[in-house]
């Protein structure tokens, strides 16, 4: 996403810069007013601005280490969402979380929009000032809440949407940790094998004498590699890593691999999953916060990472634009099954869009739950067969050339 530099003055008078990512030069202006601030100038960022943008910014970042975490922001939005639906103004809410909280990051956040509301700030202004803790979603739905005069409501539903949200994501994270461990501990068990066992038959072989297998011969060479070239090993690994990195700065290969990844056997069936339940959740949740259809495009947009979903999101955004549904183009795409999309469309008939996506998104939520477990069940008996074909071929190569050698020896 491009970067902008901007010059503005606060409400102060003072005049600050920074630097802001936006699609547009018009967006970026609208997002520096939106940080409470009007601007005199706005151009596109060079590295020499963001290098200065990273220098004059002060304050929290450099008070602690690390970032806030989901769960710190869950909590004090639902006590956020507490307290105001107890009738508290919200300055005298925000006071009350700001004297409960231990020092923090977030502590301080709250404290930095204590003081920009008393300025005139209204709560999203002040939350949007802050893009690495609060999102766009949250910044703009907290503004719809605001506008609505719901901003109680809101703020559940973003508690329970984070929560959601982070529930999916461990799921899948989770899935990942039983394979992962199994080919590390495999990987140990290899290297030892051919670090310290296998240089031990190497002296027998060579005293025995005699032509190895190329089986063994290869073990041997392997181990001898281990051992005596293990940097080699490294920087393979290294260069590989930065490699990939590198690539993937380039459009073109992000887009080869997100088409590829919603290919793949198991893996595709389980990224589409992942999108359909995404995209869903978060745009009936901006719809029924009261976020206008086209804005609440835009942002479920960003928080997909795959371009090929993206891509079909663009084209819904600008079917709408043109005054044509949402069903319509979705279903052009191919990627969303047939199923959301008629339950879309119901959905824009009924006039209950937002309840028919939280629907599709509670589905698809179990649908993945569903497609992790079955990926485990198959990863399973795969991982088993492939080490054991290791451990086996380790175990045949050692010991062949001492049958056959012993036959030489009594012949």
């Amino acid at each position: 996403m491009p970067k902008y530099f901007y010059k503005a003055t606060n409400r102060d008078g003072k005049t600050v810069s920074g630097v802001v990512a936006s699609d547009s030069k018009a967006l970026a202006i609208n997002d520096v007013r939106t940080l409470g601030l009007y601007p005199t100038t706005v151009r596109e960022a060079s590295k020499r601005d963001e290098k200065r943008a990273r220098k004059e910014k002060k304050g929290i970042d450099e008070l602690y280490f690390g970032g806030v975490k989901t769960k710190e922001i869950v909590t004090m939005t639902r006590q956020l969402s507490t307290l105001i639906d107890a009738g508290l103004p919200l300055l005298r809410c925000i006071n009350v979380l700001i004297a409960q909280l231990k020092p923090c990051k977030l502590r301080d956040i709250l404290k930095e929009s204590s003081e920009d509301i008393k300025m005139g700030s209204t709560f999203s202004e002040a939350l949007a000032k802050h893009p690495k803790q609060f999102d766009r979603l949250f910044v703009n739905m907290v503004k719809a809440g605001e506008v609505g005069g719901m901003l109680e409501v809101v703020l559940q539903r973003l508690a329970t949407f984070m929560e959601r949200r982070e529930a999916l994501k461990r799921r899948v994270k989770g899935a990942m940790v039983y394979p992962i461990a199994v080919m590390l501990i495999a990987a140990g068990i290899v290297s030892f094998l051919l670090v310290k066992v296998v240089p031990v038959f190497d002296e027998i072989f060579d005293e025995l004498g005699g032509t190895l297998p190329w089986s063994t011969q290869f073990l041997i060479d392997a181990g001898d590699f281990m051992v005596y070239k293990w940097w080699m090993i490294l920087l393979v690994i290294n260069s590989s890593i930065i490699f990939l990195k590198l690539s993937m700065k380039f459009r073109f290969v992000r887009r080869m691999i997100d088409i590829l990844s919603l290919k793949l056997p198991l893996i595709g069936d389980l990224a589409t999953k992942i999108g359909v339940a995404r995209f869903a959740r978060t745009l009936g949740t901006l719809i029924s916060s009261g976020v206008p259809i086209l804005q609440a495009l835009k942002i479920t947009r960003e928080t997909i990472g795959n371009s090929v979903i993206q891509d079909a999101i663009d084209k819904v955004h600008d079917s709408i634009k043109e005054g044509d549904t949402i069903a319509a183009p979705l279903d052009e795409t191919k990627v969303f099954p047939p199923m959301v999309v008629n339950m879309i469309d119901v959905g824009e008939e009924t006039g209950q869009l937002d309840a028919m996506l939280g629907k599709v998104a509670d589905i698809y939520d179990q649908e993945v739950e569903v497609a992790v477990e079955a990926m485990l069940t198959l990863m399973e008996p795969i991982i088993i067969v492939v080490l054991g074909g290791i451990i086996g071929f380790i175990v045949i190569s050692l010991y062949m050339p001492i049958f056959t050698l012993g036959d030489q020896i009594n012949n």
